[in-house]
């Protein structure tokens, strides 16, 4: 089944659980790795286990395996702090130069990480405009044109055979889309948080979607109406 949607003129494909394929583009999208999360928690005697950063990594190079891309795009707080670039190491340092080497790897500038230099590979913008869509860390209410962001880690919330059931999820709009994290160590806000309702700055009559990934490919929520629908 299907497992593309559109947004800003352009098709989008739900990569895994937290990922965008743009295929116009060739690129691969993910926000929020909170890369050394775990060593950032050791610092102040708060103990992780200490594999984020290689679990994270793997799961981009796994996803790379299926698309191919030629780039990868990452949409801010790449590392949980500013000296976290600096703390990674051996194996995941490794993963992530062998990912810089085979794709242009685009690092999008966060709050936790405004210094992202990317001295393990590829280049450090604040924010990045392409085909029309500008792709920045936090969504900006007042930017009319199409916008995909990050920042906000939604999760999506239901109750399914009386339990309820958890999941990463993107928020669309007819001019905002919100990344979920893929970071293996990154927590999550309910989706209908009122700070990102409030980020999606929507227009009078324009619909929000939670778009969740399934196994046959996505489902979407209407946030602000009634329903939902697969592809």
């Amino acid at each position: 089944m299907a497992h593309g949607f559109e947004f800003g003129g352009q098709q989008f494909e739900v990569a895994g659980e937290a990922a965008l394929y743009w295929r116009a583009q060739n690129a691969l999208l993910v926000s929020d790795l909170h890369l050394e999360k775990a060593s950032a928690f050791a610092l102040y005697g708060q103990m992780l286990p200490p594999y984020d950063s290689v679990s994270t990594l793997e799961d981009i190079s796994a996803l790379c395996g299926t698309y191919r891309p030629a780039k990868i795009i990452s949409l801010g707080d790449n590392f949980h702090d500013d000296d976290g670039e600096h703390r990674l190491a051996e194996p995941a340092a490794a993963l992530l130069v062998d990912l810089a080497r085979e794709t242009e790897w685009i690092w999008i500038t966060g709050n936790h990480d405004r210094a992202v230099s990317a001295i393990w590979g590829g280049r450090a913008f604040n924010e990045l405009a392409l085909s029309g869509i500008t792709l920045r860390h936090e969504a900006q209410g007042a930017d009319p044109k199409p916008e995909i962001s990050g920042h906000f880690h939604p999760k999506f919330r239901q109750v399914l055979r009386g339990r309820m059931v958890k999941r990463r999820c993107f928020v669309v709009t007819p001019r905002k889309l919100i990344m979920p994290a893929f970071g293996a160590l990154t927590g999550g806000l309910d989706v209908q948080d009122p700070a990102i309702l409030e980020a999606c700055d929507l227009a009078d009559g324009e619909l929000v979607e939670a778009v969740v990934a399934t196994q046959a490919g996505f489902a979407r929520f209407a946030l602000n109406g009634a329903g939902a629908f697969t592809k």
